[in-house]
């Protein structure tokens, strides 16, 4: 349909039009004229009744337009694009037509003239003028792997590997129910909500109103869900778009999110998830999860550190084909080793009780996620050599009647997070009672992950050990973004009941003749 100028105006007869500032409705004696219009070169969407000089205007440069139903819109402008208060607005209006021929020629005309609003870019008080077109999320993530990433969640296959994590699902849904006080009546806001099932909870919860922001495709999916239960679907909205570029018509009682990736900050979406508390939440609102940790152990996994070293001696053949291809081995071998392994390990092989480094969601601000150090030290249990380090995750819903932690743990419940290891290309030795020191320092990259550095080394052990520095270290470099997915490896040990990790983990004499027997073999390959 070809969309006239803006040097005519465009006028749309609405059915019905609610000011969500006052919740006051237009009479239907006086139907309410919505007119696109250009004003002192101004595009501007203007609401007035038929019958009066009342009015009220938005400007289109910094108004957005949400579908909620076939013949319902809500419309919402920020201060008239002012700088000052970027996540503060001055109106929000429900529209309501008539029938579905307006309803289209409205949206059509509607993103037509807010085309050509942005084309003119936006001032701000420092006299730049920059794109609407560029959120701040396009700045630091690449084109590339945002596409993947969205493409990835729009399907309906991914979505349901998640909610069949019964472990995942089924710790929100009591960490929402068990806290219904704190959604009662409250508006809430789901944060990357994907099938819209967080929303479903907070609904059935008591809350007033959830808005479900999904930037996929799979956003579609989430408005059939909640439509399809009706009875909680006219308190939920869902709105396709990043929460770093959308704007809601209020602020948020309650942010709730699923925005754990591995290590638990794989995927970079606890930035998206502090820009919508910054945005939309109120003072004193609560955030569901509320804090993070990411525990750290040291490992001895000789069958691991076997199995990823000889992935290499491919390219130790000096024959194939007639082709040498042992100038690529070195390259090879390091390549496996800069690839965390993510699978489920058993909890004895880890040989220090863990540390844990914690974020705090309601306090952590966005630019303190691009680079995360966390200095390591460790006191050995057992005489071993030091594979490197194991790291999981958990986090807490502090609800004002339940605080409910969910953990990835190994020894606990398996997750589709599982845990991930940090393998080292050389080994350390370690006696018991030895101290290990180190830094894991973690570097978000525009790829929605992070490049993991990795430093281990043993101290000086025993009488004089005060005087003495470091016997070993050992170093590598790993990227987040690539992981030897193992989950379906045989492991080490069978299952048993795992000693509490805060306590010495003791390693049986089998164990141990198992152990010297995979090293046997491995020197015998190497």
């Amino acid at each position: 349909m070809e969309i006239p100028s803006l040097n005519k105006q465009q006028e749309f007869t609405l059915a019905s039009v609610t000011d969500l500032t006052t919740s006051s409705s237009s009479p239907s004696s006086s139907p309410v004229v919505a007119t696109f219009s250009c004003v002192n070169e101004v595009k501007e969407l203007r609401f007035q009744e038929s019958e009066s000089s009342d009015g009220f205007s938005f400007d289109l440069s910094s108004t957005q337009l949400f579908k909620l139903g076939p013949l319902l819109f809500i419309c919402v402008s920020d201060l008239s694009g002012s700088a000052k208060e970027k996540s503060s607005f001055s109106r929000g209006v429900v529209i309501k037509f008539k029938d579905d021929k307006d309803s289209k020629e409205f949206s059509d005309s509607f993103e037509e003239c807010k085309k050509d609003s942005v084309k003119q870019g936006s001032s701000f008080l420092n006299g730049t003028v920059v794109s609407a077109n560029k959120s701040k999320f396009d700045d630091k993530i690449e084109a590339a792997s945002a596409k993947m990433y969205f493409h990835y969640y729009g399907q309906l296959l991914h979505q349901q590997n998640m909610l069949q994590d019964y472990v995942r699902t089924g710790t929100y849904h009591a960490a929402v129910m068990e806290n219904r006080s704190d959604f009662s009546g409250r508006v809430v806001v789901d944060v990357g909500a994907g099938s819209g099932i967080l929303s479903l909870f907070a609904a059935l919860a008591g809350a007033k109103h959830v808005y479900a922001v999904e930037a996929s495709e799979m956003a579609e999916y989430a408005r059939k869900l909640i439509a399809g239960n009706p009875l909680l679907a006219e308190r939920i909205t869902v709105i396709k778009g990043k929460i770093e570029d959308i704007e809601l018509p209020e602020k948020a009682d309650v942010l709730i999110s699923e925005p754990m990736g591995t290590l638990l900050v794989n995927e970079r979406m606890l930035e998206t998830y502090v820009i919508a508390r910054d945005r939309f939440l109120s003072p004193n609102g609560k955030m569901f999860p509320t804090v993070g940790r990411i525990h750290m152990a040291p490992f001895a996994d000789e069958f691991l550190f076997v199995e990823m070293a000889n992935k290499a001696l491919f390219w130790q053949q000096q024959n194939y084909y007639g082709v040498d291809l042992t100038p690529l081995y070195v390259s090879a071998h390091q390549g496996y080793f800069s690839q965390p392994v993510v699978d489920a390990f058993d909890p004895r092989l880890l040989v220090a009780p863990s540390m844990f480094h914690m974020i705090d969601f309601t306090k952590m601000t966005e630019e303190q996620f691009y680079e995360i150090d966390i200095p390591l030290k460790f006191t050995a249990s057992v005489c071993t050599r030091v594979h490197g380090l194991a790291c999981w995750f958990d986090v807490l819903f502090d609800g004002s009647t339940v605080q409910r932690w969910f953990t990835t743990a190994p020894g606990a419940p398996t997750t589709h997070w599982y845990q991930i290891r940090c393998v080292l290309s050389q080994p350390i030795h370690v006696m018991a009672g030895q101290e290990i020191t180190g830094r894991l320092h973690l570097v978000a990259h525009s790829a929605q992950s992070y490049t993991i550095n990795l430093t281990l080394s043993a101290k000086m052990w025993g009488p004089g050990a005060n005087q003495g520095g470091i016997l070993q270290t050992s170093s590598c470099k790993l990227d987040l973004k690539e992981p030897y997915y193992r989950m379906s490896q045989p492991q080490v040990y069978p299952t048993q009941e795992p000693p509490a990790q805060s306590q010495d983990i003791h390693i049986h004499s089998d164990d141990l003749e198992e152990v010297e027997l995979l090293q046997q073999t491995a020197n015998a390959q190497l």
